[in-house]
C-alpha cells in the first residue's frame, strides 16, 4: 500500500464507456480511488451501490469517486448498467495502475493461493496528495468510512 503523504501516481484508463481519464483530470478536487476484486461479486456490488446511494454527500463535499478493477470495459459497461451506478469504472486490464497503487497481492481463498486485487481505498486530495490510504477494507462499509473521512 502506498503511504499517505506521498503523490498519488498518475495514471490514464479506460471508463466503462471507453472514454479515458486520467487523474490529472480531477485536479482541485479530492478523488476517492478504491480498488475492487471483480464486478457484479457479492462484494464488489455492496461496495460500488454503497457509493452509488451516497453519491448525493460524496458531490456535496466536491468529491468524485473513481472505482478501478482488472475487468474489461465491457465488463464494466454491465455492471454500471445493471446496478444505476452513478459514478466512472475505470478498466486497468494490464494491471499498470492496479500494482503502482501496490494493490495486486498473494490472497488465500479456501486454502488456495492465487495474486488479485486486494479490496483498498485512497483518498487524494485536489492537489494529487493521498491523504488515507486504508487496505483490507469491509465492502459494505467502506462507502460510509470514507464520506466521514470528507
Amino acid at each position: 500500500m502506498l503511504a499517505e503523504g506521498t503523490k498519488a501516481p498518475g495514471f490514464t484508463l479506460p471508463d466503462q464507456n471507453g472514454k479515458d481519464h486520467s487523474l490529472e483530470d480531477y485536479k482541485g478536487q479530492k478523488v476517492i480511488l478504491y480498488f475492487y476484486p471483480k464486478d457484479s461479486t457479492s462484494g464488489c456490488t455492496k461496495q460500488a451501490c454503497s457509493f452509488g446511494e451516497l453519491m448525493p454527500q460524496f458531490k456535496e463535499k466536491g468529491a468524485v469517486i473513481l472505482g478501478v478493477s482488472k475487468d474489461s470495459v465491457a465488463s464494466h459497461k454491465k455492471f454500471e448498467e445493471k446496478y444505476g451506478l452513478p459514478f466512472t469504472l475505470l478498466s486497468d486490464t494490464e494491471l499498470e495502475v492496479i500494482k503502482a497503487y501496490d494493490v495486486w497481492k498473494e490472497k488465500k481463498n479456501y486454502g488456495k493461493v492465487s495474486m488479485g486485487v486486494v479490496r483498498t481505498t485512497y483518498l487524494i486530495d485536489e492537489e494529487g496528495m493521498i491523504i488515507k490510504a486504508l487496505d483490507k477494507v469491509k465492502a459494505a462499509e467502506n462507502p460510509s468510512q470514507m464520506l466521514g473521512l470528507l
